[in-house]
């Protein structure tokens, strides 16, 4: 289609083939809690408090810098950053997690009210597709929101000059936080930034993360009225005589589809949905559990024999401190843990995001910035250490039905020996995530060397694809930089497109 064309936006709203004319924005009157708190200089923020019934108290306070020695890897990544744009600022409401929900469940029901309008095959006309409603598809929305894109279902968004719409596959607000294991708390998650233009300040450092950053989120896409879509899977995304065409539908409903057509896409689909089994002789032998990270609950489910925790990221070394408290461990790794026990400097970050950076411009499978830059030596860690938890040995040769095999001694002195076998109730798998792009396949942009060569966000052979949450940007304050950048770039692209 021409640019300047008028564009079909007509019939389909996920889920209905409604059009989305019909999905009006929920009333002043229907979200619950008391107006805004608003920001009177860069020194004061909202604090939320609640309750386990989802009440909600909030109370400006002075911004608290935070301790020193208390800067994380992604933390430091921050200081690479270039200024922001101007845009909005917004301050969360003080209202129920209840209300949030009713609010959302207010507009779903008007599009079901609305009956069915038009083939879910025709297509619906966007400029911008973002694929997921993470740290990474939020930033992207709203930087678009800033630049002036409407989103697909709020009032007038028909007529708007440019448009965006966000899909999300998860139930609810929270990107991959709202899956997280209930005894990850705030003060133990790794790298929680805030989104651009809301602060996120939890009081409580006891916070479940699975619980207050997902309503975080949610106060956000309700703050900027980012209409995100949910639950909707994106099944494919090909291409169509230079538009993209984005295949969507209902999860666990694929009858109820709606086909986007776009003129860009950022994805930001994460990895969660894509945990990493490697596979070991003797794997299918195993008379004990094997679970992941993905689905690991509470140490007490495990604690009716020794646990076996294979990986060396954060996570295993989290979960390996909690298991410990209830049950006894072996902690293997492909690779020595590296700690980190230096502060870690913003030329420290830069180079740490320029060699994660220089693999995935490459065409590499991308590395975890962590894997750069190792494991951040803070008290509670050297308490394990000194305990002998965190104390890792090779991983094992072999898998056997009731436990774990090695052949010989550790060849390296950053390894721990051991007996030859060990036996354990449960496998733990703490292997990482790989990137959920499998939408993308009929584009073809992986090349040989098993990744995709990338040009900061845009994918190098195909510049109208956008992949943030994707190696360097894989932290959450690499997220939000991204978000940027990729609206940015695409922003860009449309200019040129409309020119030419």
């Amino acid at each position: 289609m021409p640019v300047g064309e008028r564009r079909n936006r007509g019939p389909a709203a996920v889920g209905s083939g409604v059009p989305w004319g019909a999905m009006e924005p929920a009333s002043d009157e229907q979200a619950a809690g008391a107006g805004p708190v608003r920001r009177t200089d860069d020194t004061v923020e909202l604090v939320l408090t609640f309750d386990d019934d989802g009440a909600v108290r909030s109370t400006p306070v002075p911004r608290v810098d935070a301790p020193a020695g208390a800067v994380e890897a992604s933390d430091a990544l921050d200081a690479t950053e270039v200024p922001e744009e101007p845009g909005p600022t917004v301050t969360p409401r003080a209202g129920s997690r209840r209300a949030l929900r009713e609010k959302r469940d207010t507009r779903r029901r008007r599009r079901e009210r609305a009956g069915a309008e038009g083939g879910a095959d025709t297509p619906v006309d966007v400029d911008v597709v973002v694929v997921g409603a993470g740290q990474a598809g939020l930033s992207a929305a709203y930087h678009l929101r800033a630049h002036g894109f409407a989103a697909a279902g709020e009032r007038g968004w028909e007529d708007a000059e440019r448009t965006f719409v966000v899909l999300d596959e998860a139930p609810q607000p929270g990107g991959a936080w709202q899956h997280r294991w209930p005894g990850l708390t705030m003060a133990d998650a790794h790298g929680v930034h805030e989104l651009p233009g809301m602060p996120l300040l939890v009081p409580d450092p006891t916070e479940p993360a699975a619980r207050a950053v997902p309503y975080y989120f949610a106060q956000y896409e309700d703050a900027f009225d980012l209409q995100v879509q949910r639950p909707v899977r994106v099944a494919r995304v090909r291409d169509d005589d230079g538009r993209l065409l984005v295949e969507s539908h209902v999860v666990d409903r694929p009858d109820e589809r709606v086909v986007w057509r776009a003129r860009g896409l950022v994805n930001a689909s994460g990895t969660w949905t894509k945990p990493f089994w490697p596979a070991y002789p003797g794997q299918g032998q195993f008379r004990g559990r094997q679970l992941h990270t993905h689905d690991y609950t509470t140490p007490e489910a495990l604690a009716d024999g020794h646990v076996v925790v294979i990986g060396g990221g954060t996570s295993a070394v989290q979960l390996l401190l909690a298991l410990s408290r209830v049950t006894t461990t072996t902690w293997v790794t492909r690779r020595p843990p590296l700690w980190r026990d230096e502060e870690f400097t913003p030329e420290v970050g830069r180079a740490a995001v320029a060699l994660v950076e220089e693999r995935t411009r490459a065409g590499l499978p991308p590395q975890s910035v962590v894997s750069v830059t190792g494991l951040p030596l803070t008290n509670a860690y050297r308490a394990g250490i000194e305990s002998g938890v965190l104390v890792a040995r090779p991983v094992f040769s072999r898998i056997t039905p009731t436990g774990v095999e090695w052949d010989g001694s550790p060849a390296d002195e950053g390894w721990a020996d051991g007996p030859s076998s060990v036996e354990a109730a449960t496998l733990l798998w703490c292997t990482g995530f790989r990137a959920a792009l499998d939408h993308l396949a009929p584009l073809h942009l992986r090349g040989p060397g098993g990744g995709i060569v990338m040009d900061g966000t845009g994918v190098a052979a195909d510049p109208r694809i956008q992949l943030v949450g994707y190696g360097p940007s894989a932290s959450t304050i690499g997220a939000n930089r991204a978000g940027r950048e990729a609206v940015t770039r695409l922003r860009d692209l449309l200019d040129r497109a409309v020119r030419d």
